[in-house]
């Protein structure tokens, strides 16, 4: 088996999540190769073909990320980091295309069969929040995508984080039951 577990991270809550949500996917298959990369990274190529894919993102006025939100919870954050004279460093490929673009400009249709898929977002625990994780499955399944669980957001303490208390382990156990047919 092999899964590939994509994600969009500006402050690096998103990448933990998909790093334990790998973990639990290994757990129940061991032999499985699992697979974490950034969107900026996850060429057609590179994905290749795949048992189960993985996508997830932050959540940004109410659902996937923009070019204009990404930048102003980038550059909100360095300001915040200014004033209280620490250092900011964003996750790497933060200020590139985010899961939005990479529906659009790259991810390719799925081949024929049966392509099991998953979708995830971390997102603050407010009544407004939003979830990005509904807009990732819905352009799972317009790419041809059949999804194997229900979406599932995680949630982080501030915008930056941290990742709330357990949801590390939540992650893990999410991971461990996606089942791939």
């Amino acid at each position: 088996m092999r899964a590939v577990i994509v994600y969009e991270s500006l402050f690096g809550n998103t990448r933990e999540i998909a790093d334990a949500i790998g973990e639990g996917v290994k757990e129940t298959h061991p032999a499985a190769e699992v697979e974490c990369m950034t969107v900026v990274d996850a060429l057609p190529e590179r994905i290749g073909r795949t048992d189960l894919l993985v996508v997830g993102g932050p959540t940004h006025t109410r659902g996937m990320t923009t070019g204009m939100s990404r930048r102003m919870g980038l550059k909100a954050e360095k300001q915040e980091a200014e004033k209280e004279k620490r250092p900011f460093t964003p996750e790497a490929g933060a200020e590139g295309p985010g899961v939005r673009d990479w529906f659009h400009d790259t991810l390719p249709k799925a081949h024929t069969g049966t392509h099991a898929a998953a979708a995830f977002d971390t997102r603050a625990d407010t009544r407004l929040a939003g979830a990005a994780a509904r807009g990732i499955a819905r352009r799972l399944r317009s790419h041809g995508y059949e999804l194997v669980a229900e979406p599932e957001g995680f949630v982080i303490e501030e915008i930056d984080g941290p990742l709330r208390a357990g949801e590390r382990d939540r992650a893990r156990a999410w991971g461990a039951a996606l089942q791939v047919a």
